[in-house]
């Protein structure tokens, strides 16, 4: 698969929008815009952070490897958004001791204790999804540079 990048410039920001819109509407303030913001802010740095770092580097090898297609590309954007939720939850464990100390109780404790809030199941799917918008915006921007090579 080529690299695309309005792929890369949009795909890894539609859920962090939709998800600082939903977040901002589930605490129903009364102005909203700076809630929506921040949310945006940090959602977006992990986003773009896990697009850049982790995505794009393993969807390069494993389509150096074999031909990709969208379910492919897909599965591999979930095992990643949800390879993605240890180091994020590995920071939260190491603030989780008393007074923000040591933590007390092993970090495959906490982890295991954690991925069963249902929160934890954003990381997969927007992993998927990203992955997903990728590929769609890619093979249409290629689609459509083809079309209009001709």
């Amino acid at each position: 698969m080529r690299f695309s990048w309005p792929g890369v410039l949009l795909a890894p920001l539609a859920v962090p929008v939709l998800f600082s819109v939903a977040m901002a509407g589930l605490f129903g303030s009364d102005s909203p815009a700076p809630l929506v913001l921040i949310m945006l802010v940090t959602s977006s740095v992990v986003s773009y952070g896990a697009t850049l770092v982790l995505f794009l580097p393993c969807l390069f090898v494993l389509s150096a490897l074999r031909p990709m297609t969208w379910i492919t590309v897909c599965l591999l954007g979930l095992v990643l958004g949800a390879a993605a939720y240890v180091p994020m939850t590995w920071m939260d464990w190491q603030s989780s001791g008393t007074d923000s100390g040591p933590p007390d109780e092993p970090f495959f404790a906490f982890l295991l204790r954690w991925m069963a809030d249902p929160f934890a199941l954003i990381f997969p799917v927007a992993g998927m999804v990203t992955a997903g918008l990728y590929w769609g915006i890619g093979t249409r921007w290629q689609w459509r540079a083809g079309v209009a090579g001709r």
